[in-house]
């Protein structure tokens, strides 16, 4: 009778604990900007001479640091870790791949020491 696919009554039943995952994430950011303010103005004014930071202010410093430290992807989880990652790489190259990539990383790390970009 309905055109709709089974999975379609799950995806609307579960559109409300998105939302509610937003506006976690939302709630947890603006207490971030509280947590930010306080040690600020509880640390830097007596120890560094800087001045009272503002609410704003602190929310704005959060955001140009996770925009110059952490970036806005999230994390990459690998089973096992990346070392396992990079290692199960490693072992799907051929000799010769390998070889090239051994090459390759020679190369950048003898630029480097020589002080060439």
């Amino acid at each position: 009778m309905f055109n709709e696919s089974p999975s379609s009554g799950f995806r609307r039943r579960w559109r409300p604990i998105y939302l509610l995952y937003a506006l976690l994430a939302v709630g947890g950011f603006l207490a971030m900007g509280l947590v930010v303010q306080w040690l600020w103005n509880a640390i830097l004014p007596q120890a560094a001479g800087a001045g009272h930071l503002g609410y704003w202010q602190a929310l704005g410093l959060l955001a140009l640091s996770r925009i110059l430290f952490g970036g806005w992807r999230g994390r990459r989880h690998y089973r096992g870790g990346p070392s396992q990652h990079l290692r199960a790489k490693w072992r799907h190259m051929s000799d010769e791949e390998r070889e090239q990539f051994k090459t390759a990383w020679r190369d950048r790390c003898r630029r480097r020491d020589a002080g060439e970009k």
